[in-house]
């Protein structure tokens, strides 16, 4: 039998009521819920079960409230006996899902996360709003394709890779001028499609450096505690060798790129053939399907009440 794996989603899955059934449903969720709030002062729990979708999708709001739903679908699994024995040997999240996976490996404390998190989407927003950027996924390119549109596309401007998501699908990330130009010349340039993505700006780029900065000078304080299992970071695609290194790395990656198709071909390399997608939305199933169809077709998405039942009634196939 293989290993076990961990996935925790990252910013753009939020939608408005998620989490709703479950603190209806589980205490343990509830309490996360309420944690969160008195940790940031104000009702994120509100704001995901009733919206406005404007406020939820804001940076400084998704985040955290993605990082809570998560924690909740993964504490409501915990009190089933199915739930209980699933034990992972790693984890791995989608940028701000980085944090979650660090908690539910130990390393860093929830009340820490929260804020984290919040801080993290509100330096990122200020990034946003200082230099107008943007995002471009191309489809039917490798890494060395999505460096080649990006140093047409400079002329107008900064742009980077930011996301390696999975194979034929990179993320560029830059000034809106420099996306625009993407655009034009990505089809010539061997790539199937050029999609601009609906973002405040331009993520995990240099564009982030300010908000790299600022969120360092709060990790550089954080106390981290050993991890409990294995974690993967983005920046790397590889696991953490240490928790102490979390303050650098997830400083690094604000303005770094996103290797997640690196980091979940690793865990495949080492054994881990079962996956569970744990939080909001199927965006990461998604994503391993492309990246090997039979392990993606075998995950497991868990992220409402009815998922949590289905799960410990042992009907997840």
């Amino acid at each position: 039998m293989g290993k076990t794996a961990f996935l925790f989603p990252g910013q753009g899955a939020q939608y408005v009521g998620m989490g709703k059934d479950l603190v209806e449903t589980f205490p343990e969720a509830k309490a996360l819920y309420d944690r969160a709030d008195g940790v940031l002062g104000f009702s994120l729990s509100q704001v995901c079960f009733e919206g406005p979708e404007d406020r939820l999708t804001a940076t400084d709001i998704s985040q955290p409230a993605i990082l809570v739903t998560s924690l909740a679908v993964l504490a409501a699994l915990r009190t089933t006996e199915a739930g209980k024995a699933l034990t992972p040997e790693a984890a791995a999240g989608l940028s701000l899902g980085e944090y979650t996976a660090l908690v539910a490996a130990g390393a860093i404390e929830f009340d820490d996360a929260v804020r984290l998190t919040y801080l993290r989407g509100r330096y990122m927003q200020e990034a946003c709003a200082a230099q107008v950027g943007g995002m471009v996924s191309l489809i039917g390119v490798d890494e060395a394709g999505a460096e080649k549109i990006c140093g047409a596309a400079r002329r107008a401007g900064t742009i980077w890779p930011a996301n390696y998501n999975c194979p034929g699908q990179v993320v560029v990330s830059g000034v809106k001028a420099a996306c625009d130009r993407a655009c034009e010349v990505a089809e010539s340039l061997g790539a199937q499609r050029a999609i601009p993505l609906a973002v405040a700006g331009g993520f995990h780029s240099p564009l982030m450096a300010s908000a790299r900065e600022k969120l360092a000078s709060e990790l550089r304080g954080l106390e981290f505690h050993e991890l409990q299992f294995p974690v993967v970071a983005n920046v790397t695609g590889d696991y953490y060798s240490v928790a102490a290194e979390a303050a650098d790395l997830l400083a690094r990656q604000v303005d770094g790129a996103v290797r997640w198709q690196q980091g979940v071909q690793r865990l495949i390399a080492d054994g881990f053939d079962r996956f569970f997608e744990i939080g909001p939305g199927r965006v990461l199933t998604g994503l391993l399907k492309r990246i090997d169809r039979k392990i993606g077709r075998a995950a497991v998405v868990i992220g409402t009440v009815a998922d949590v039942e289905a799960f410990g009634k042992g009907e997840d196939e």
